[in-house]
């Protein structure tokens, strides 16, 4: 098995919008703010050998709307998604299967682009199976006032009608040493993938757990349909976890890739913190 993990790009969102009901003068030690209340969040992307497959876990924002869409987003940094794919030695013709945690337009937006001269839109991964959970794309079509902004049809009808989608229906094994967890509080049928590395577990955690500030159960995003699904994941992953030594690799978080976790008096909290490079190595 090999393994990657490269930022395609920072952005940057509210504060407080991420950490819900925590008090800035909380939060904003764990995790610091500009004078604007606004933190640079990554957009770390996983990419998985394993078995005969190249599966690549995630696709930012993509760059196919206007200046418009972007305008609260703060696109800067990054390597790029076909880019970062490229510097790990890969072009987009050999990925095999693309995971979406979710369809969230930062999750899956790079999936898709323009084709040439405008007319329409292509997938970027041309020969690539694209899984999604079932109730994700079910509640993504069927939208909603509050998700409204976070699915536009164009990030996601061409994956449908591309005939390259795979719904997932029921959690477990998708590959040799590559599973799928699938949670609701987020969203629907947001997928976290467990993989198996040489005897190690590792959760790439999405957006159940976005930052490493994120580990305690109560310090959640605002984003969450239902808080208290969130809550209830969270305690049984991060359970999970303590008791398996498993390492969490965070999606979002511009100050930590991966950490261990503890008990603590005050609960289960970030133990040992290193960069994913260090796990790839193993």
């Amino acid at each position: 098995m090999k393994l990657h993990l490269f930022n395609i790009s920072n952005f940057k969102v509210d504060g407080g919008a991420m950490f819900g009901v925590i008090p800035k003068a909380l939060w904003s030690r764990a995790y610091p703010c500009d004078e604007n209340n606004m933190i640079t969040l990554t957009l770390n992307s996983m990419i998985v050998e394993t078995g005969g497959r190249v599966i690549l876990v995630d696709t930012g924002w993509g760059d196919k709307q206007d200046e418009k869409f972007f305008r609260h987003v703060y696109l800067h940094g990054g390597e790029g998604l076909v880019e970062g794919i490229r510097k790990r030695g890969y072009e987009p013709g050999d990925i095999t299967d693309v995971v979406l945690t979710h369809l969230h337009a930062d999750h899956c937006g790079g999936c898709v682009r323009k084709r040439p001269g405008g007319t329409g839109y292509e997938l970027v991964f041309t020969d690539a199976i694209h899984h999604v959970s079932r109730t994700q794309w079910e509640w993504a079509l069927k939208n909603n006032p509050r998700e409204e902004d976070a699915f536009p049809g164009e990030n996601i009808l061409p994956i449908g009608q591309s005939g390259r989608l795979n719904l997932i229906d029921e959690e477990g094994p998708l590959y040799e040493g590559f599973e799928l967890r699938i949670c609701y509080g987020h969203t629907p049928g947001l997928m976290i993938p467990v993989i198996d590395h040489k005897g190690k577990k590792l959760v790439y955690t999405g957006d159940l757990i976005p930052t490493m500030a994120h580990i305690p159960l109560i310090w959640n995003m605002s984003y969450d349909i239902e808080s208290l699904k969130t809550i209830e994941e969270k305690r049984s992953i991060l359970e999970e976890a303590l008791t398996g030594n498993y390492i969490l690799v965070f999606q979002h978080d511009a100050q930590a890739e991966c950490c261990t976790v503890v008990m603590t008096p005050k609960g289960i909290r970030a133990g040992e913190k290193f960069s994913f490079a260090e796990i790839a190595e193993y």
